[in-house]
């Protein structure tokens, strides 16, 4: 009996779906790509002509499985592919440069360290360094949070315009998510305004029941690459534990945004 190789089969087999073939072309250059491509880089390595690949971009764009950054849009595997395996994740460079600092702040601190970045005016959780103390709350992968509310998201919302915060109040409505969340336009604004001037941002409470923040904005040359935050139970922190987490954590961000 002769024997065919899986590729063969599949290759005497009437594929159905013919834009699913395309779209993967087009996602696996996006993976094996060291930078992150635009559509002109993108249409000269596939075969398919340019107007196809910018409707199939749009289409993944839209359903999540990739996202794009710049005027000049370049595109990147979306953050879906976190929930589909921790494996994904490493088509980020962010988490590759972040993640030995953040474990080492991590042991520093002893508390959780997540690191995120904005897509759809929210923060999607890319990686994190677990808590080694036995109370503690850890964020799903590839979970979301709002910006008004989260350490993360109020650090990097204070690297925004004012035209990009206008924007985002105009979309985004202020709900409750406890006590202490900012559900004024007004208090949200005075408080980005401090962030500005400490570089850093507090969530006190704010986005999660007995759960206190820090976060820390990665900035460099005024291009947003995403955030990280301490969190912990709000039972463990007092001013002096608050002191040293913000002594460490504008270390870490100064030695993150350096290898950029």
């Amino acid at each position: 009996m002769i024997r065919m190789k899986r590729g063969q089969v599949m290759a005497e087999k009437h594929l159905y779906g013919a834009v699913l073939l395309k779209a993967k072309e087009i996602l696996d250059f996006i993976s094996n790509s060291e930078t992150a491509p635009g559509l002109k880089e993108i249409s000269e390595h596939v075969d398919i002509s340019k107007p196809t690949v910018l409707k199939i971009l749009q289409t993944l764009e839209y359903c999540g499985f990739v996202r794009s950054d710049g005027k000049i849009k370049q595109y990147y595997l979306g953050t879906i592919f976190i929930k589909y395996g921790n494996e994904s994740t490493q088509s980020f460079n962010l988490v590759k440069i972040a993640m030995p600092f953040l474990n080492k702040l991590r042991d520093e601190t002893t508390e959780a360290v997540n690191l995120g970045i904005v897509e759809k005016d929210r923060v999607v959780l890319l990686d994190r360094a677990k808590s080694t103390n036995s109370i503690h709350f850890d964020l799903e992968l590839g979970g979301t949070m709002h910006m008004y509310s989260s350490a993360m998201g109020k650090a990097i919302l204070s690297h925004y315009s004012d035209e990009q915060i206008d924007n985002y109040l105009d979309q985004t409505a202020l709900k409750p998510l406890t006590k202490n969340t900012l559900v004024t336009r007004k208090d949200l604004l005075n408080n980005l305004s401090e962030i500005r001037n400490c570089g850093y941002a507090i969530d006190d409470i704010e986005n999660q029941e007995g759960v206190y923040c820090i976060g820390f904005p990665l900035v460099k040359n005024g291009q947003i690459f995403g955030g990280f935050s301490i969190s912990a139970p709000v039972f463990r922190v007092d001013e002096q534990i608050i002191a040293n987490w913000v002594k460490l954590g504008l270390e870490t961000e100064k030695n993150i945004v350096d290898q950029f």
